[in-house]
């Protein structure tokens, strides 16, 4: 199942995948959250997430602990799941 929405192809919602000519972002995801849409661009271009939890993937996830914990709809939850 591939759904479409504004010229870029998703394998389904809550899916994130990297977009190689997008400018600035790394990934996009479709999400959705029960009637709720919402094409969601996340990650600097060119930056690795890091996998293992080391100093640089505690600091992420400290700084951005309020936005993680806002659910699918944000960015910074993309970021946590699909990057560090």
């Amino acid at each position: 199942m591939s759904i479409k929405y504004r010229g870029m192809t998703f394998s389904g919602y809550n899916k994130c995948k990297r977009t190689p000519n997008h400018p600035s972002k790394s990934h996009a995801v479709l999400a959705k959250e029960g009637s709720n849409i919402k094409l969601i661009r996340f990650g600097q271009k060119g930056v690795t997430g890091d996998r293992t939890m080391t100093k640089r993937a505690k600091s992420f996830k400290a700084r951005h602990g309020k936005n993680i914990a806002k659910g699918k709809m944000s960015a910074a939850y993309w970021a946590n799941k699909c990057k560090w």
